[in-house]
């Protein structure tokens, strides 16, 4: 797929912007932005949807030229196959530079221990925090959405992190008119947010129209599966299915993609991006609410790990 700069209307005449117009708009000038303000930016990049489209948006911004930042990923070992083969195969097409920061070598080192119910999604902080400080990473970019989740929704798109990695909403800057303060002292950071005010059916309707290709998970396709707490997961090294958990074969989809420990899946038939759209559109839950286990722990879960450092 070719990537083209964002197109213009002839001299003396307007176009009316769709939706999708104004969001990639939106996108395309946060990232210009981070390019001239700081130093060392990192695109957090897993494979998951949200990442693709921020990466597929990074690179019409700038597009002839190659992508001024490094991608980042946060690896936990429990990753879904297919979405680290897509991950590879992309920073091998477009000649990316990766840095991985892995769970596995931390829990190898004593640093972190293994939890008790197998998931490593909140064990990512610590050698996130680390390869920030490691490389003096300036701004992250995150694909976090404000309709994913209340704790997200608090979030502006550029989001002052301290010297711990950690997030205060009281330290929350205001953005009026795309205004955005980079500002930080010495070993703090930025969190920034190009799909910040996406929904989950935009990032879709984006990718249709762009012709973005997508790891297979996010289609239906026959799984083996099992239950736990009203989730369909898959089995695998790390801890499931327990005693009395029944394997089955289904067909199903992911809306998220995470530790494999705590991303559900979704009964579904959607094999092609229409029909996803299509099922999109008629949910009344979010994806992270409906298919992550790891923000059912608490009632601010989420915004506990952020003010840990987390995403």
């Amino acid at each position: 797929m070719t990537i083209a700069a964002t197109d213009t209307a002839p001299a003396g005449t307007s176009r009316a912007l769709s939706c999708l117009d104004v969001l990639e708009s939106e996108a395309v000038h946060i990232f210009r932005e981070v390019a001239g303000e700081f130093e060392r930016p990192v695109i957090l990049f897993s494979g998951g949807k949200d990442s693709i489209v921020m990466l597929h948006l990074a690179r019409k911004a700038f597009t002839p030229a190659p992508v001024p930042f490094a991608l980042l990923h946060v690896d936990t070992g429990h990753n879904f196959p297919e979405v680290i083969a897509y991950r590879d195969r992309t920073v091998a097409q477009h000649g990316l530079r990766l840095h991985v920061a892995s769970v596995q070598d931390f829990i190898d080192r004593g640093v972190l221990r293994e939890r008790p119910d197998g998931t490593r999604n909140p064990l990512q902080t610590v050698p996130l925090l680390d390869a920030i400080e490691k490389n003096r990473f300036d701004a992250v970019f995150g694909g976090g959405r404000r309709d994913e989740e209340k704790a997200r929704a608090k979030e502006r798109v550029f989001s002052l992190r301290d010297e711990f990695g950690a997030w205060d909403p009281r330290r929350q800057r205001p953005e009026l008119w795309s205004l955005y303060n980079g500002r930080h002292a010495p070993g703090e950071h930025v969190r920034v947010f190009p799909l910040s005010n996406w929904t989950e059916l935009d990032v879709w309707q984006y990718i249709e129209r762009e012709g973005i290709d997508l790891p297979g998970i996010y289609y239906a396709h026959e799984r083996e599966v099992f239950s736990r707490s009203g989730m369909w997961l898959t089995a695998g090294e790390w801890g499931g299915p327990r005693d009395g958990e029944q394997v089955e074969t289904r067909m199903i989809r992911y809306r998220t993609v995470g530790d494999m420990s705590c991303t559900g899946a979704v009964d579904s038939d959607a094999t092609t991006i229409q029909a996803v759209i299509a099922e999109i559109a008629t949910s009344r839950l979010t994806e992270r609410g409906a298919t992550r286990a790891d923000d059912k722990l608490s009632e601010a879960a989420m915004e506990d790990r952020k003010r840990e450092g987390y995403f």
